[in-house]
């Protein structure tokens, strides 16, 4: 009977603090995990969303703030989630300028979804494979 491997799973965190500065190095820390990736362009866009999320609509954005970033990759498979520091979650309604990050994700991800709650903190993550 032949045997059926699996890719490892490998994974990785990391804490930022929640300024508009470190989305740009939430991208950077995920772009040199995902060199070579087929969609690594897709996941860093949702990266970005969901860190400017973090930064801008939760506790994260109060003084000392942090959000964190943890990624699993087995395979061609990826799975990202942006943990924030909770806060009322709002749905946006998205106008002229804001508000289509979450529409951004759910385009482009094979999944996606939020766990959590305003008090321990939302963790919102997805799941891209290489097509």
């Amino acid at each position: 009977m032949p045997e059926t491997t699996t890719a490892p799973l490998i994974g990785w965190s990391r804490a930022f603090p929640a300024t508009t500065k470190q989305i740009c190095e939430s991208r950077r820390f995920l772009a040199g995990l995902l060199t070579g990736h087929p969609a690594a362009d897709d996941a860093l866009l949702c990266l970005s969303e969901l860190a400017t999320n973090a930064t801008l609509h939760s506790r994260s954005a109060e003084p000392g703030g942090s959000f964190r970033v943890r990624v699993e990759r087995r395979g061609d498979h990826i799975r990202v989630e942006v943990t924030d520091q909770g806060g009322p979650w709002q749905e946006q309604v998205p106008d002229d300028q804001t508000g289509r990050g979450l529409l951004v994700v759910a385009r482009l991800a094979h999944n996606w979804g939020r766990t959590g709650d305003e008090h321990t903190g939302w963790t919102t993550w997805f799941e891209i494979e290489a097509q």
